[in-house]
């Protein structure tokens, strides 16, 4: 099939206007001016989108699909008190409402053009969601306890959930990893036994540095996350062992665990870190999700990024929980990500369009890893591709698609989703799973746990 359109963004090399791209099964054959294209391959089907831009589909480097039905429900608190309060509200959640949930986290993804995910989950519904619509994707298992004495357990269930997940899922398009749980809900020798499984090169992902409440119970002992409050939420009990203060940064402190020498790791948010940090981070091939809506709603902070670019680290961008963020919509994270850092640097520092759309495209394939197969239009690499459309009165006169697309665009203007050559969404989700029941089932979810 031959796609066309007034744009078509490669990402790894300039955009060409009235391109066109070739797709055969599930890959990119070839892309080029249309003209040429047309001469070339003159017995292919057709499909011309006018106005809009042709590029790879957003990779979501930090998502927690599964809490797609929270979103709303803790909103105009900071962070400490939005995770307590989410806690709580998911207590009251069953097998079969993290599997819903999730779901309705999947159809926004596909309809607001991300094709691949890296989502972090407990229970395995966001890799149900990913396999039933088609979406390409890291499905990290989050494994931890506060506990010593619970850590080989945690572990070894792990590992079995693991191999569980790696045999139901599409191994062309779905891997499976591991996360450890946050730092001030994790005994460090969870960090250790998960750098030794994932030695390998199986992907892991931790949030480090992501909040000062975080950032002071690293190295003070002192926060709302304080173990004794901890301990009292949880009901350990008193053989719950304190938390001695380790008077290190959350990067230093893990960097003791091992954890930073993984081949494949992912370190999701780093807001609270120095120029140290950032050095350990570079040395250690470490690459970042930066999530900037989240941060930002929650009063968590900006990250870095320029300091963090200038170190040769790897970026992308992230969504993070829709419990916090309220949507899945890659081009809001890349206009506020864009927005964010030019307020906070000076001219020196100055992100631009280009960069954004890279880090939400091919940037993002490098941080997992995946950029040999996906994240720009190269031919032999994987048909994730996406259809935006530039045509509404806002855009016109339209001549920079980058710009046009992170400034003046939404989640609503995406045309076509394709995944692996196949068609998830062009309006109207093509993939199996029934939307209505989905929604359904949403406002079911919402009505218990706003009682």
């Amino acid at each position: 099939m031959l796609f066309f359109a007034r744009y078509v963004l490669p990402i790894s090399s300039p955009h060409i206007e009235n391109g066109a791209v070739l797709v055969k099964g599930d890959r990119i054959v070839d892309v080029g001016q249309a003209t040429e294209m047309k001469v070339r391959y003159p017995t292919e089907p057709r499909q011309d989108f006018g106005l809009a831009a042709i590029m790879p589909g957003f990779i979501d480097v930090h998502t927690h699909l599964e809490y797609s039905a929270m979103r709303g429900l803790v909103h105009d608190v900071p962070y400490s008190a939005w995770k307590q309060a989410l806690d709580e509200k998911e207590q009251l959640f069953t097998s079969q409402d993290w599997d819903d949930s999730a779901l309705l986290g999947g159809l926004e993804s596909v309809a607001s053009g991300i094709t691949t995910i890296a989502d972090i989950t407990r229970t395995g519904s966001s890799g149900h969601a990913a396999q039933a619509i088609g979406l390409r994707g890291i499905i990290y298992r989050e494994v931890g306890t506060m506990e010593r004495k619970l850590v080989p357990q945690a572990v070894a269930q792990a590992q079995e959930d693991v191999q569980a997940w790696s045999e139901t899922v599409d191994s062309d398009r779905l891997i499976i990893g591991y996360a450890p749980f946050s730092l001030f809900t994790c005994h460090p020798e969870i960090f250790l036994r998960v750098a030794e499984l994932c030695a390998d090169g199986t992907p892991a992902a931790c949030h480090i540095a992501g909040s000062s409440e975080e950032y002071d119970f690293v190295r003070y002992g002192s926060s709302p996350f304080s173990v004794h409050n901890t301990e009292l939420g949880a009901g350990y009990g008193i053989d719950m062992p304190p938390w001695l203060p380790t008077g290190v940064s959350p990067v230093r402190y893990l960097l003791n665990w091992q954890i930073l020498k993984v081949p494949n790791l992912l370190a999701i948010h780093c807001v609270h870190v120095d120029d140290s940090d950032i050095e350990i981070l570079a040395e250690h091939d470490v690459s970042v999700a930066y999530c900037p809506r989240c941060n930002a709603k929650l009063s968590m902070g900006i990250a870095p990024i320029g300091k963090m670019l200038r170190a040769g680290i790897r970026i992308g961008l992230g969504t993070d929980s829709p419990a916090a963020s309220d949507s899945m919509d890659p081009i809001a994270e890349m206009r506020i990500g864009l927005l964010l850092q030019r307020a906070v640097n000076d001219k020196h520092n100055f992100l631009d369009t280009d960069q954004m759309v890279y880090m939400a495209t091919l940037g993002a394939a490098r941080a997992l890893r995946l950029d040999d197969q996906i994240g720009s239009l190269d031919p032999g690499k994987k048909a994730d591709l996406i259809a935006i459309d530039l045509s509404a009165s806002h855009q016109a006169p339209t001549h920079y698609p980058n710009s046009a697309t992170v400034h003046t665009c939404n989640q609503d203007n995406i045309l076509m989703t394709m995944v692996n050559g196949r068609v998830l969404y062009d309006g109207e989700h093509q993939h199996g799973v029934d939307p209505e029941r989905v929604y359904a089932r949403a406002e079911e979810m919402r009505l218990k746990l706003r009682n």
